[in-house]
């Protein structure tokens, strides 16, 4: 979760500043920005996003050469 670090350190804040905005706990907020398991809802995410002044945006991008089966 790169993305997440990066937002966050351009937004200038902390993970506890970002925490208080989301209503969440520091330690939540580490575990979304950590590499391990963790698999986020897409509201979770909405909410990291706007706390640190970003839009999130979900696409699909087709993969190269492959064949999508109906």
């Amino acid at each position: 979760m790169d993305q997440l670090l990066k937002a966050r350190t351009r937004a200038g804040l902390t993970q506890d500043a970002v925490a208080e905005r989301m209503g969440t706990t520091k330690s939540a907020v580490s575990r979304l920005e950590g590499s391990g398991k963790h698999a986020p809802s897409l509201g979770t995410l909405r909410r990291y996003a706007k706390a640190v002044g970003c839009e999130l945006q979900v696409r699909l991008v087709p993969q190269s050469k492959a064949r999508v089966a109906p």
